[in-house]
């Protein structure tokens, strides 16, 4: 995508290198950094639209830098790239504020599939949806239910974001994970149930105690009748 600024924040210098390289020759203008402290700075003070991001940088960890901007309410994309590996790992690092999560060692063209895709959620999201009790903004990822608002992680918004525009059809957990999570669907989708646990936690703290339903053996459902 043209015109699109994009800074990677790792501190191995031929990977920095070679992601700035590969990325410039598909149009994207990127800054690098080689840890996390200059990196926030630069992500502080800079306008990217998508964010490339090592776990464990020096000074600052990615994760700090990660939860530090989302407490800033940068609402920039977020890609962990990184050798953590676990579903633990996978979960704390949307839990933090990522929009996504690579496992190295990986493979330049999955990376672009994954930017491409990041981008394109942010440049066609509608800027408001509602239905009765529940209104969603996704420019600026507020949540509000029965006007009490919901602070929800990246992961969260885009995961209860993409069951509200499906309301009233079952979203398998195969087809949520490829949708959200912009992987195979053959990948483990414990990582669905673990999120839709977060969400409903905090919806039901603001009352809405029915809004995700379990389909038992298939996904989950948002239905209208249950927002009125």
């Amino acid at each position: 995508m043209k015109n699109m600024k994009l800074l990677v924040i790792d501190d191995e210098p031929g990977l920095t290198i070679f992601l700035k390289d590969g990325l410039e020759e598909f149009g994207y203008s990127v800054d690098i950094a080689s840890d996390g402290k200059s990196g926030l700075e630069l992500a502080l003070s800079g306008d990217y639209n998508l964010i490339i991001l090592d776990w464990m940088t020096p000074v600052i960890s990615g994760i700090e830098v990660c939860r530090r901007l989302r407490n800033a309410g940068k609402m920039d994309r977020i890609i962990f790239l990184t050798a953590k590996k676990t579903l633990d790992d996978l979960v704390f690092g949307f839990e933090v504020g990522a929009n996504d999560y690579i496992k190295k060692p990986f493979e330049f063209e999955e990376l672009l599939v994954r930017i491409n895709a990041q981008l394109k959620q942010q440049l066609t999201s509608n800027r408001s949806l509602s239905v009765g009790k529940l209104k969603i903004n996704t420019l600026s990822h507020e949540v509000f239910f029965d006007s009490k608002e919901i602070t929800l992680t990246p992961k969260e918004f885009a995961l209860l974001e993409y069951l509200f525009r499906n309301m009233d059809s079952v979203c398998t957990r195969n087809r949520i994970l490829q949708k959200v999570w912009e992987i195979p669907s053959e990948s483990d989708t414990s990582v669905v149930d673990v999120f839709i646990t977060f969400i409903r936690r905090k919806l039901e703290k603001a009352g809405g105690r029915r809004i995700i339903q379990t389909i038992y053996g298939v996904g989950y459902i948002v239905r209208e009748r249950d927002l009125l």
